[in-house]
């Protein structure tokens, strides 16, 4: 006769599992089916035409005005001017350039990394809960077929900076079952157990363990760097843009007056036709040399507003807009002194300040760290295991624990877990593949100290000839000045044409313009030889802050200023962020120096 193992009345929580999938099934169909896509899930479309259609642009054509005539535009009065010192301009750069801003960000960002690798070794809170229900039949008696299960575990799990982890755990578990040969129904057991898991070759050791952490700090000395670099860049930009704005207005300067030399020219002309001294081809030849010399007005006043909106551009002052006015007028008068300049001592200057090259060694630390990491992950993986148990058992929870303080009952397991793929061709694979990235930097960190020297010596030598330029310029403006006197005079009687007067006034013209470029070139070129060295030009020393964009705040950029010198070129450094909370702010910190 075949008997049926005993089936006992379901324990208490049976139902619950059940009500639970009688309501979750039913809203989990309602509120979304996970089998379904939704357009939604491709985030917010894009209207089709505006990528794929091109739309022209429509310009309206007028009919030409009898009155329509070329325009001679009026000088700026002195009124409408706003005087705009370099050092200032250097300042509303500083506090406004966007480029400037969006680089101040980078650090943060690269802070919130390293403080996110850091925040690996923190210990670990968890509390883990099972439910489980067995209702099957059996083959014996000696075996419940029902039994309820619920167990939760209190835990803390404690990382080593030496690759390995520690647990702390609490199990406490309540068992029911209908097996009547069960002594204890329910009963609960209270363990406390102690785990260590602890790598011996490969993930072994801290320099394997810390080298994501030391990733994320050459990340974030990387980023302090290339902000730096981009400083520098914008306030080398900054002086450029202003001393081409100079330039430009000087230009428009050279332009009216020789538009007046024209007009004087064309008096004479007249004056010379009424009294019947010359034919009237002369006079002619004068107003064609008017009408030329309002072209090349209209050219300069073009160009001059387009260097203002390229200096406003760059500066961003919020009382500043891109519109015509306020005019800008540069206050500041180029400093015309001859340097003494010693290309070796500089080349050493910038091979020490330059962020290029401190992006390198900061990257080829960055590439020996792999290295020694993927050699690390080429040993194979000994792990040992080893957990200890103190057990307590009992009809109830207190029961249990008072056995668990005893002590009297106490377990031990040690696992050794020795793992290595055969050939570990993908392990060696990845530590040539680190060495050779290394070697390739190091051929480009040699590149870049040889580009360096390139530059900054080519920046001495256009220094030099930048000099040299202006002694020249000077000496043919002047030269070109006592010719077109001579001109007028001859013109006065009789012996000279107005075309021999106007290419005279061209000649000066063309003069005064190479002594202007002349100028600006040598300003440009100290900019080029102190953006060369990694430094800037003037009398102040900027320190700037990373900016965190969520506080809201303002670039955090602060600039000494000190009075220079009576033509005194000295330039100063940019200083790196101090007191820096991270180790790579510290290992990116250089001491200022003055080239």
């Amino acid at each position: 006769m075949n008997e049926r193992s005993p089936r006992a009345s379901s324990p208490p929580g049976r139902a619950l599992p059940i009500a639970l999938s009688a309501v979750a099934a039913p809203l989990l169909v309602a509120c979304s089916n996970p089998l379904a896509q939704r357009p939604s899930d491709y985030g917010d479309p894009i209207p089709r035409a505006r990528i794929l259609e091109v739309e022209p642009l429509a310009l309206r054509e007028r009919a030409p005005l009898d009155d329509d005539a070329a325009i001679l535009p009026e000088p700026i009065p002195a009124a409408e001017r706003l005087e705009l010192p370099l050092e200032l301009a250097r300042a509303y750069t500083l506090e406004n350039n966007l480029d400037i801003r969006v680089a101040l960000i980078e650090p943060a960002r690269a802070s919130q990394s390293l403080r996110e690798e850091e925040a690996a070794w923190d210990a670990v809170a968890g509390i883990d809960f099972s439910w489980i229900e067995t209702d099957q039949p059996t083959a014996t008696q000696l075996a419940g077929t029902q039994i309820d299960v619920q167990r939760l575990t209190p835990r803390i799990d404690v990382p080593l900076r030496t690759g390995g982890a520690v647990r702390f755990g609490l199990p406490i578990e309540q068992t029911r079952t209908n097996n009547p040969f069960t002594i204890l129904d329910p009963s609960v057991t209270t363990d406390f157990e102690f785990s260590i898991t602890q790598p011996l070759l490969r993930n072994a050791g801290r320099d394997a363990e810390m080298f994501a952490l030391r990733l994320a700090a050459y990340d974030e000395g990387v980023a302090l760097a290339q902000t730096k670099l981009e400083v520098i860049r914008r306030l080398a930009a900054a002086d450029r843009v202003y001393w081409r704005l100079y330039a430009a207005l000087r230009a428009l300067d050279v332009a009216r007056q020789q538009y007046e030399l024209a007009l004087e020219q064309l008096r004479r002309a007249e004056r010379q036709f009424d009294a019947g001294r010359v034919a009237e081809i002369e006079v002619i030849r004068a107003e064609e040399g008017v009408a030329e010399r309002l072209e090349a007005i209209i050219q300069a006043n073009n160009a001059a507003k387009q260097e203002q909106r390229a200096l406003k551009l760059v500066m961003n002052a919020p009382h500043l807009p891109l519109d015509e006015f306020p005019i800008l007028w540069p206050a500041t008068e180029p400093l015309v002194a001859p340097l003494d300049l010693n290309p070796d001592r500089l080349t050493d200057l910038a091979l020490n300040q330059r962020m290029e090259l401190l992006e390198l060694e900061l990257r080829l630390a960055a590439d020996a760290a792999t290295v020694a990491f993927e050699e690390n992950q080429a040993l194979p993986l000994f792990t040992v295991d080893y957990t200890y148990r103190v057990n307590g058992l009992g009809s109830n929870l207190s029961e249990s624990a008072g056995i668990l303080q005893d002590n009297d009952f106490a377990d031990w397991d040690l696992r050794l877990t020795l793992e290595q793929p055969i050939g570990n061709n993908a392990a060696r694979a990845r530590v040539a593949r680190a060495v050779i990235q290394r070697l390739q930097r190091l051929s480009t960190r040699d590149a870049r100290r040889l580009a360096i020297e390139q530059e900054v010596r080519d920046a001495v030598d256009n220094l030099q000839a930048g000099w040299q330029r202006i002694l020249a310029a000077r000496q043919s403006a002047i030269l070109a000045g006592r010719t077109l006197e001579a001109e007028q005079r001859q013109f006065d009687v009789g012996r000279s044409t107005s075309t021999d007067v106007l290419d005279a006034a061209t000649r000066l013209a063309d003069a005064q313009l190479a002594e202007i470029r002349a100028l600006t070139d040598y300003q440009i070129a100290k900019v080029d030889l102190a953006f060369a060295t990694g430094s800037i030009l003037g009398a102040a020393r900027v320190d700037w802050r990373p900016l965190d964009p969520r506080s809201g705040d303002e670039p955090n950029a602060e600039t000494d200023r000190q009075a220079p010198a009576p033509g005194d070129p000295a330039a100063v450094s940019v200083a790196e962020p101090a007191e820096a909370d991270s180790p790579a702010a510290s290992r990116a910190k250089e001491p200022a120096s003055q080239p």
